[in-house]
């Protein structure tokens, strides 16, 4: 019998933001936001935290993005925290983007590709966050198991940090600027996969200057972008627009401690949630 093959993270992902709108609620369990919530930074607190956090926020949002390294921080304990959120998180019907951000080369690429991305892995997701910057083509093993098991992968391009202009608007050889290479090397995997949403998204901050025509970068890749910094950041509508103009359509939007901080109690969490989902209604809209 022929295998049937798996979905594309890319159609599923527009099949979740077209039915909950662009939202990827992060789940960042970090020392201040558990103080706040008035849990102890121990393995309990972060069990309150992230399991209340996913059970509020995961039934309305298109994607819940746990932050790694805030559950890695207490060991294989927390790792299994982690395990149970992005169960939990799929159980309430969202897509599940692990945010980890690795970036390495060979035998060590394929290692961390299949623990986030082989459906055999404990820690499976429906996507990762990846890093290109050593060199594109380290990311070949991502992608191509990406392919094989229908996920999908989030690459760092313009990030908002204040050190990232000076390797990602450095100019490459024919002129360009390197993050605009890598949209474009983005925009050449997507269009590999079917019409629709491409399963190779790029990571663009929403507080960005918008790139300057002389950079050559060309926003709209072919999947989505993924807009951290909405919110608590200072990210607004207006911002977005901004910055993705006509790419705007394919935004999935960041945001976390603008979700978390209410607290720990459930229904302010889901408030909270439902407030930016409607906020964001029509976000892609002319």
């Amino acid at each position: 019998m022929t295998a049937v093959p798996p979905v594309p993270f890319g159609a599923r992902l527009e099949a979740a933001m077209a039915a909950r709108g662009p939202l990827c609620a992060g789940i960042d369990p970090h020392a201040s936001l558990l103080a706040s919530w008035g849990l102890p930074d121990d393995v309990a607190g972060l069990e309150r935290f992230a399991l209340t956090a996913t059970e509020a926020l995961a039934p309305a949002s298109a994607v819940i993005k746990p932050q790694s390294a805030f559950f890695e921080r207490f060991g294989s304990r927390g790792v299994a925290v982690l395990e149970r959120v992005v169960d939990l998180a799929r159980a309430a019907g969202a897509l599940v983007l692990l945010d980890v951000k690795r970036g390495d080369i060979g035998s060590t690429s394929q290692a961390y590709a299949d623990a986030y991305l082989d459906p055999a892995s404990p820690l499976a997701a429906d996507a990762a966050t990846v890093s290109p910057y050593l060199g594109f083509g380290s990311l070949t093993p991502f992608v191509d198991t990406a392919r094989r098991h229908g996920a999908g992968l989030f690459v760092l391009a313009l990030t908002s940090n204040p050190e990232g202009p000076e390797v990602q608007h450095a100019r490459t050889g024919d002129g360009g600027t390197v993050a605009g290479r890598v949209l474009a090397q983005l925009a050449e995997l997507n269009r590999a996969e079917a019409p629709g949403l491409g399963s190779f998204g790029a990571v663009v901050g929403a507080t960005i200057a918008p790139p300057t025509p002389d950079q050559g970068v060309d926003l709209d890749c072919g999947g989505a972008l993924l807009a951290p910094g909405f919110g608590a950041q200072g990210g607004t509508i207006a911002d977005l627009r901004r910055v993705f103009g006509a790419a705007t359509r394919r935004v999935l939007v960041s945001s976390s401690r603008e979700l978390l901080a209410p607290g720990p109690d459930p229904g302010a969490l889901r408030d909270a949630v439902s407030r930016t989902v409607e906020q964001l209604a029509g976000l892609g809209e002319a």
